[in-house]
């Protein structure tokens, strides 16, 4: 998409990003990440998904994260753990109730949760591994899941390589005095900017 605007525009956020990248998919190829129009209710669920990933699991990846000495690791480790604990738990929900959404159905397509979350759970596999030991929940159908989203082609053209990400969080791991609003508000206890 061509900006021709003069200022040109522009927009931060990535879910707001994804949203106005949303809206230009579903007037142009008539394709969405969410379940169709016409069943609300399963779009619905996957807004319950996506609320959780903004509210819960990416605040608990950063507080994991930063967390200094083996008390505040094993913590905050925890609270990471039950985030990704309680979106599977979100996704088992719209498996019982609408038949399950985006790529946690085996055959299924890839979705606005997909989507979301696929960056936090490729660094957790990667830069929490690394710098907190992480390791992932395990789990059939979860292994599963997170394996067809990390095969996804949209997934592998827009993700960056391991040591890019490495590089970039490691002032976080060792809470290194910086500017980012995201780690002023992790410290204060705030929600992400």
């Amino acid at each position: 998409m061509l900006n021709t605007f003069d200022p040109p525009r522009a927009l931060n956020e990535s879910t707001v990003i994804l949203d106005f990248l949303e809206d230009i998919a579903a007037k142009s190829t008539h394709r969405s990440l969410f379940p169709p129009s016409t069943d609300p209710y399963a779009k619905a669920l996957v807004r319950l998904q996506s609320d959780h990933i903004n509210r819960t699991l990416m605040p608990a990846f950063y507080r994991y994260l930063q967390a200094q000495g083996p008390e505040a690791q094993i913590s905050a480790g925890k609270e990471f753990h039950a985030a990704i604990q309680s979106l599977v738990e979100l996704f088992e929900r719209a498996e019982r109730e609408v038949g399950g959404t985006g790529l946690w159905v085996e055959g299924g397509d890839l979705g606005w949760a997909d989507v979301m979350v696929a960056p936090w759970m490729f660094r957790a596999a990667n830069v929490l591994k690394h710098y907190r030991g992480f390791e992932m929940p395990r789990g059939t159908k979860f292994e599963a899941w997170l394996g067809r989203l990390f095969e996804h082609p949209a997934f592998k053209k827009t993700c960056s390589h391991e040591e890019l990400y490495l590089d970039s969080y490691e002032r976080y791991a060792f809470n290194r005095p910086n500017t980012s609003q995201v780690a002023n508000a992790i410290n204060s206890g705030r929600g992400l900017p």
